[in-house]
């Protein structure tokens, strides 16, 4: 094998993501013994700006991903004209007892314009086809919490497999890296789409120089390109395939590898988002960026720069809660051996006190999920963090500002997670913004509001229906910058 190879299984045998742990090194790991059936069961791993739920298919393999700018809608003011006229009678309506008749005018003419905000989007999928992998042995699917490292491994015959995925922040990307015990054993078809019907996908060669940088391996790049609407956010995304040995070809919008000894994907996406008021950013130039990068460097400098910035934050916070009375009573149904369902499935039977572990794992893994989902730089943690699969998910995936938005931050002073508050503050400093001029044109005052709601686009107006009217969404943002 060649020595990209060999650094490669190193590492992965190294991490331990290539053989069955045992109790204590379950301790910051979720496992399970089957890949996931639905999109709530994959394992989430992101670096604040990417997403990506991995699934663990090992005949077919879906990696859902998503990046934090990409959102339905355009810059937008959601402050309605002439909502200010209809404040006094309002007022007076409630003061009269007639809030019936208040909360009608309210509704046709004081809620923003329009009524409703826009939703978070998913990005794509890539998905793998393995050729002869439906049948296989020793399977094992688990994220590892301290290495943000979610991993399958599985045997075919006498081959161990093992594909490791993880969210790079200092390198902007997703990797994932393919591996097997024997060589020329890895074989599989890549594909990128979108659930976006405004969307293509190519494969493309890479820039000129990136070969020889990865010289003697055989390279390829898959490109989706899309928009959301007409006038709204365009978006490319583009996943390069790295193989060891073996050939690679491209077959119109995939690339087939075989017989290759390894395989690395690297993961890059970006909107024409700049900011909430301008999206005339190019995607395909942040892409090509993020990517002559990644060509710059060894695989095991992006891995080693991905751990110690993981690592950087979440080791700073430690717990451990004791086995209680009910293991030390019994000693061999310890269940932090067993997979993760099986334990959820426990506790409705047997309590916390039977396994007061998985509180521990609880707490790290909101912790884990912060830090995947809110880097400074990013947009904040929406309603489902960073991931989401539906062009209209529960809410919008807003910001739902009468709890959930602060909810999603209460770990990072408590968890020693400064740095992923950032982002939540830059919301706040643009919704002094929006803010401003819903104060002006719906109360006639200084200073800013916002409501319960906020979206992409920093809307500050009340919305949705006359629960929408909840002028203190500020006040509660702002509880975070005092704290």
């Amino acid at each position: 094998m060649n020595s990209p190879v060999r650094c490669l299984l190193v590492i992965g045998f190294a991490l331990g993501i290539c053989r069955l742990g045992n109790a204590a090194s379950n301790d910051l790991k979720l496992w399970y013994a089957q890949p996931a059936e639905k999109w709530t069961e994959a394992l989430p791993v992101g670096n604040g700006h990417l997403g990506a739920m991995i699934f663990g298919g090992t005949a077919i393999e879906r990696i859902q991903f998503n990046e934090d700018t990409l959102w339905r809608g355009k810059p937008h003011d959601y402050v309605r004209a002439d909502a200010g006229e209809q404040l006094a009678e309002i007022r007076r309506l409630i003061n009269d007892g007639k809030s019936d008749e208040a909360g009608k005018l309210a509704k046709e003419k004081f809620l923003s314009d329009p009524v409703r905000q826009m939703p978070y989007q998913p990005f794509g999928d890539l998905r793998l086809t393995f050729p002869g992998h439906e049948n296989v042995m020793e399977y094992r699917r688990e994220l590892d919490l301290d290495t943000a490292l979610a991993s399958v491994s599985y045997k075919v015959g006498d081959v161990q497999f093992v594909r490791s995925a993880y969210a790079s922040y200092p390198n902007h990307a997703i990797v994932v890296m393919l591996m097997a015990t024997k060589p020329g054993q890895v074989s599989f078809t890549l594909k990128m789409d979108s659930p976006h019907t405004n969307s293509q996908t190519r494969a493309a060669p890479p820039s000129p120089g990136v070969r020889a940088a990865f010289s003697p391996a055989n390279t390829c790049d898959l490109v989706l390109t899309g928009k959301v609407q007409a006038d709204g956010l365009r978006f490319e995304s583009r996943v390069r395939v790295i193989a060891f040995g073996g050939a690679i070809s491209t077959n119109g919008n995939a690339i087939i590898v075989e017989q290759a000894d390894s395989a690395t994907l690297q993961l890059v996406a970006a909107t024409s988002f700049k900011n909430f008021q301008d999206i005339s950013a190019d995607p395909a130039k942040r892409c090509a960026k993020d990517l002559a990068n990644l060509s710059k460097r060894r695989f095991s400098d992006v891995l080693a720069d991905h751990l110690a910035d993981h690592r950087e934050l979440f080791r700073r916070v430690s717990l451990k809660l004791e086995h209680s009375e009910f293991l030390i009573r019994r000693p061999f149904e310890d269940p932090s051996g067993l997979p993760t369902d099986e334990r959820l499935r426990r506790l409705k039977t047997s309590g916390l006190e039977a396994d007061p572990a998985l509180a521990a794992l609880y707490f790290q893994y909101g912790r884990y999920l912060l830090i995947a989902s809110s880097r400074p730089g990013t947009q904040p943690a929406n309603l489902q963090g960073v991931w989401n699969e539906e062009l209209n998910p529960p809410w919008e995936s807003k910001y739902t500002l009468n709890i959930n938005a602060e909810m999603n931050y209460w770990p990072a002073e408590i968890g020693n997670l400064s740095e992923c508050h950032e982002p939540f503050f830059d919301l706040v400093d643009d919704l002094t913004i929006t803010g401003a001029r819903a104060a002006s044109k719906h109360y006639g005052a200084r200073g800013w509001v916002v409501h319960h709601n906020t979206d992409h686009w920093r809307g500050a107006a009340p919305i949705n229906n006359v629960d929408g009217f909840w002028p203190t969404g500020g006040a509660w943002l702002c509880h975070h910058l005092w704290e």
